[in-house]
């Protein structure tokens, strides 16, 4: 690892991150200085986690796509097994004194699996897609059953988005929307019951407003209080005398537009529209299919976290708990975006250096 390679920063990527990081630190600084304190361990930790993969050889990660496949179902079936219970969810494993939330973390290595897979493909077919969807089911199941219906909706999500990017026939996801709707009576059979009042909350939301819509009310009255310029840093009504709940990780959106008004959810999104191009123009520049096609991955998984946390925080989608990317309180979803900024560098890097061969 040369100093010239270490130093050789994508200022495209870190630029708007570090905007969010700031953002994020500030307010749970305004919060409670214990989150703060712990959140910069976090992000030293995922710093490091960025420059380490940053300086990988993707090509030697993509030999091993099987076996990463293999390895994240083990560890979410050891979740299920010896991880630690919270609030009725499993989700989490203790190692050396943190909580390891294993559904984040291999967010960037299921990407990078399901990529090597998809450029392997001889055909676009059907069967090939229904592979794609087994190969999917196992990840979306264990962590469903944690149960975490936010990032098993991600992986779906996800996954979805980019068949839809590799050109499968659009009557092929036609024939799937037909069987979701035929099976969703079942889906929502086995739905926890407050998973199904989330759902029925969203649909009509005065019905318990200090019950099951409890959250999406005191979220909305955060969100629009802020105004224009907001309430200052730690002078937050609902946030700051906790009406706001989960307010330094699910909605921490609604504390900042309380505290920053409409001013401060404009960076925000300014900075998310700034980070998603830049992840745009890697993926238009890589030549290699595996680049490009990872690429795309991480593009959609920045998009559908940050459009599914704003719009909970906002009232037009239903409350699932999901983290706002480089935002959100927790060193699991912090460390595993850091390392899809340190792939995506990582690919760039290889890009550069074939348009240099290419060149001589």
């Amino acid at each position: 690892m040369n100093r010239k390679s270490l130093w050789d920063i994508d200022w495209g990527l870190i630029l708007p991150v570090g905007i969010l990081v700031a953002l994020s630190l500030a307010t749970l600084f305004s919060l409670n200085f214990s989150l703060f304190r712990s959140q910069s361990v976090f992000l030293v930790v995922s710093i490091f986690a960025f420059i380490f993969f940053s300086q990988v050889n993707y090509k030697i990660i993509q030999l091993y796509a099987t076996h990463i496949y293999i390895v994240s179902v083990v560890l979410l079936v050891l979740v299920l097994i010896l991880g630690i219970e919270t609030r009725g969810s499993v989700r989490w494993i203790e190692i050396l004194g943190f909580n390891i939330q294993f559904s984040e973390i291999l967010k960037p290595f299921l990407a990078i699996s399901l990529s090597s897979y998809l450029i392997n493909l001889k055909n676009h077919s059907f069967k090939s897609m229904a592979i794609v969807i087994l190969f999917l089911l196992p990840i979306a199941f264990l962590i469903f059953f944690q149960p975490d219906l936010g990032n098993a909706l991600i992986f779906a999500i996800v996954t979805f988005l980019t068949l839809v990017f590799f050109g499968f026939p659009f009557k092929f996801f036609l024939a799937g929307i037909i069987s979701i709707v035929a099976v969703f009576p079942i889906f929502w059979e086995i739905l926890h019951d407050y998973q199904r009042q989330r759902i029925t909350t969203f649909l009509n939301p005065g019905t318990d407003p200090l019950g099951t819509s409890y959250n999406s009310i005191q979220s909305i009255i955060a969100v629009g209080s802020g105004m224009i310029i907001g309430k200052g840093f730690g002078q937050g009504t609902q946030s700051g005398l906790r009406f706001l709940p989960e307010r330094h990780t699910d909605f921490i959106f609604a504390t900042i537009s309380e505290q920053l008004g409409f001013i401060g959810t404009t960076v925000i999104l300014i900075s998310f529209g700034f980070l998603l191009f830049r992840i745009f123009i890697i993926f238009q520049e890589s030549r290699d299919r595996f680049c490009k096609t990872f690429a795309a991955t991480a593009f959609f998984i920045i998009l559908i976290q940050f459009f599914i946390n704003t719009g909970m925080n906002m009232g037009i989608i239903p409350i699932v708990g999901v983290t706002l990317p480089f935002m959100s309180y927790g060193g699991s979803s912090l460390l595993s975006n850091f390392i899809i900024l340190g792939l995506l560098t990582a690919v760039n890097k290889a890009s550069k250096r074939e348009d240099v061969l290419e060149i001589r």
